[in-house]
């Protein structure tokens, strides 16, 4: 992958990332992940990370898409026994 000199890249394992805020959406169904992910993400400040917690199969492409609409940072997920740990970066 090139870069240019004043560009870095960082890569690392989606496991150490530590967000700023958690936000529980267990138990709610579509759309209510990417509304209550909508309300939460105005609260935050630039740059920080917001990990959503959800059991519903589709924040798995709501997220990104969401993200893509919207402009925050679509950061990755890890699915565990039915749960979803999502993660994004206020833009």
């Amino acid at each position: 992958m090139a870069t240019s000199p004043d560009e870095q890249v960082f890569l690392m394992d989606i496991k150490e990332i530590k967000p700023d805020e958690i936000l529980d959406c267990f138990g709610l169904s579509c759309p209510m992940p990417i509304l209550k992910t909508s309300v939460k993400i105005k609260e935050m400040k630039q740059g920080q990370v917001l990990e959503v917690q959800s059991d519903d199969d589709g924040i798995e492409k709501d997220m990104p898409a969401w993200c893509e609409m919207t402009g925050n940072e679509y950061i990755g997920q890890i699915k565990e026994n039915g749960e979803y740990h999502v993660y994004v970066r206020k833009k």
